[in-house]
């Protein structure tokens, strides 16, 4: 189960194997999306931020979203009732740009019940179902994470592996950010050398609800014979889209190198 329906979910609003999580966030307004949350989520949802729950804090090197500290967030996760049985489904209003964080960081740490929602928070609403204020009650999980390192790269394999004829790196940037035409976040604008590009944003359409499993083989149809895969965005989040996108296209094993662009161009 990689993601799940409206009609899914809300059949499963009460179900006590179902763990919601509201991942809302904006990169522009970090506050935006708790704010977001607190007025309006889905019922039973708990919320996770990018910056405080799915990340640490930025350093000199590692890009603008590490990794979170693990035993941090097993911690939390826990406390929303997170455990081994539970199946997670993840949702935000950002074409799945924060809500595949949330589903890549659980299976990187050993948790493969997760699943995105097939259509952000405002399609939820338009299509009349429910929502609500009303904040869940803390929960007493017991996440334990399994942490799977094959899963992730840092600078100094993607500087040795970029060139190789059987690795494809894949920049899930826009492409006019890609090719350097625009650069609205970091110091230096660009793409990592040897690196193609397929843009996060076409994982789904423009009203945010995620594309069939046809057009996700489509996509990826012209380098799924590689040997190895390894995907990056600005900072490590929305890179996690096109890993979604590679797993509903049947291509598995692909890598995240976390640090992105934000970390490539702090070390050059």
């Amino acid at each position: 189960m990689l993601s799940v329906s409206p009609q899914w979910l809300f059949t499963n609003l009460n179900n006590p194997q179902v763990v919601i999580v509201d991942c809302r966030f904006s990169l522009t307004d970090p506050l935006l999306g708790r704010q977001q949350y607190l007025l309006s989520h889905i019922p039973g949802a708990y919320y996770l931020d990018l910056n405080q729950d799915l990340s640490s804090p930025q350093e000199e090197y590692g890009g603008r979203h590490p990794l979170p500290n693990v035993n941090q967030l097993a911690q939390k996760l826990s406390a929303i009732g997170i455990t081994s049985e539970k199946i997670v489904v993840a949702y935000d209003d950002s074409r799945l740009a924060f809500a595949s964080r949330l589903w890549w960081l659980l299976r990187y740490l050993g948790h493969k019940q997760v699943a995105v929602l097939e259509i952000g928070f405002s399609g939820w609403q338009k299509a009349g179902y429910p929502d609500t204020n009303v904040l869940p009650e803390p929960q007493k999980g017991n996440f334990v994470p399994q942490i799977q390192t094959e899963m992730v790269v840092d600078w100094e394999t993607v500087k040795n592996c970029k060139d190789l004829p059987e690795v494809v790196l894949v920049d899930s940037r826009e492409s006019d950010r890609y090719r350097g035409e625009r650069e609205p976040i970091d110091k230096i604008a660009g793409h990592i050398p040897g690196a193609i590009n397929l843009p996060w944003l076409e994982v789904t359409d423009t009203k945010g609800s995620l594309l069939p499993q046809s057009e996700q083989r489509r996509r990826w149809q012209h380098i799924a014979a590689a040997k190895e895969i390894v995907v990056y965005c600005g900072s490590g989040v929305t890179a996690c889209v096109n890993l979604l996108s590679l797993e509903l296209a049947g291509i598995t094993g692909a890598k995240l190198y976390v640090g992105s662009w934000s970390d490539w161009i702090s070390r050059i």
